[in-house]
């Protein structure tokens, strides 16, 4: 017995002897490699996040307004659906939202872009103009597309 057990002990000492130091040293590759693919996903998603609601827009020559804050947005699509910012809405209920989001924002100064699909009817543009106008909004502007060539 005394001669397994002195045999174990020398085992295990050479064990504890043969182990590797303590490596001090951080292996980035891996962080390196996550940080990219999340970079090629973000890439190839933002421009997805941008679009909301399909409108074909008329052309102008008009220059682009300076933005100091992001506007609130309504859109009219081709089937007379009015949408405030991405989520539609009825135009009855136009106003009372417009107000409560201009009020905590700070004030009836804020600017509306309003953008209307080029085949969607006049009347119901000027309906929605209409209704801010009549509810005391003066910066209402109308969003085109650049026109391209001449």
């Amino acid at each position: 017995m005394a001669i397994s057990g002195g045999a174990h002990s020398g085992v295990f000492g050479k064990r504890r002897h043969r182990r590797n130091p303590v490596m001090s040293e951080i292996n980035v590759t891996p962080m390196v490699d996550v940080m990219l693919v999340l970079l090629i996903i973000f890439m190839v998603s933002a421009p997805l996040l941008t679009v909301g609601v399909p409108i074909d827009l008329p052309q102008t020559q008009a220059t682009s307004l300076d933005q100091d804050k992001e506007p609130l947005a309504l859109s009219v699509n081709t089937k007379g659906q009015i949408f405030l910012q991405n989520s539609e809405i009825k135009l009855e209920e136009l106003v009372p939202k417009l107000k409560a989001i201009t009020e905590a924002r700070g004030g009836n100064d804020e600017r509306i872009y309003l953008r209307g699909d080029r085949t969607v009817d006049y009347g119901t543009v000027m309906k929605v103009m209409g209704r801010l106008s009549a509810a005391g909004f003066r910066r209402v502007a109308l969003v085109t597309e650049v026109e391209q060539g001449s």
